[in-house]
C-alpha cells in the first residue's frame, strides 16, 4: 500500500496522461482496494475539521443535503443515488472527458479542473450561507482530493475503475452512516 500510495501523491505532483500497461486484473483489484482504503483514511483525517466547524457554530451539517436525503427517502433510494446513480453520472461528467486532452499542459490544467469542479459542484449539499462561501475550500477539499484520487485510477486503469472507486467509496460512507443510526 505505501508503494501505491507513493505512486499516487507522485501523480498528483505531476498528473500525466499515461496508462498502467499491467492489465493483470489481481495487480489491478490490489491497487484499487489500496486506493479505496487511501480514500478512506483521507477522509478520516479530514473528518475532525468537519466536526470542528460544526462545534464552533459555522456551518450546520444537519442542514446538509445527504442529510434531508437520509430524512425524506428510504434506506434503499438514498443507498441507491448515492452508490449508482451519483458515481455514475460524476464519473461520465468529471472523469470521462479527462483522457481528451492530449497535451501535456492540456491535460495537467484539465486534470486539476475537473478535480477542483467537482468538488465545487458539491458545495451545492450545503445551505449557501456567508460562513459556507467563505469555507468552500475546507467544505470540499474532500471531494475535491477524492476528484485527484478518482482522476488517477481513471487515466491509469479506465474509467470503469474510477466509477468503481467512486461507488465503493461511497457505499463505504453509507453503510457507516447508516451503521450510525442503529447505535
Amino acid at each position: 500500500m505505501k508503494q501505491t500510495f507513493q505512486e499516487l501523491i507522485t501523480y498528483l505532483k505531476n498528473p500525466v496522461l499515461e496508462k498502467d500497461n499491467n492489465t493483470n486484473l489481481n495487480y489491478r483489484f490490489t491497487k484499487f482496494i489500496h486506493l479505496l482504503i487511501i480514500c478512506i483514511i483521507t477522509s478520516g483525517l479530514i473528518m475532525p475539521l468537519f466536526y470542528l466547524i460544526e462545534y464552533l457554530g459555522l456551518v450546520d451539517m444537519e442542514k446538509h443535503a445527504m442529510e434531508d436525503m437520509m430524512k425524506t427517502l428510504s434506506k434503499p433510494m438514498v443507498f441507491f443515488f448515492a452508490v449508482i446513480v451519483a458515481p455514475l453520472v460524476e464519473e461520465l461528467i468529471f472523469r470521462g472527458p479527462i483522457t481528451l486532452f492530449k497535451d501535456k499542459n492540456s491535460f495537467k490544467i484539465a486534470f486539476y479542473s475537473f478535480a477542483i469542479i467537482f468538488g465545487l459542484v458539491h458545495i451545492t449539499n450545503y445551505n449557501i450561507t456567508t460562513n459556507v462561501l467563505l469555507l468552500i475550500p475546507l467544505l470540499i477539499a474532500p471531494q475535491t482530493i477524492l476528484g485527484g484520487y478518482l482522476g488517477f485510477i481513471r487515466v491509469r486503469f479506465g474509467l470503469q475503475w474510477s466509477i468503481l472507486l467512486h461507488a465503493c467509496y461511497n457505499a463505504f460512507f453509507m453503510i457507516m452512516a447508516f451503521a450510525g443510526e442503529t447505535v
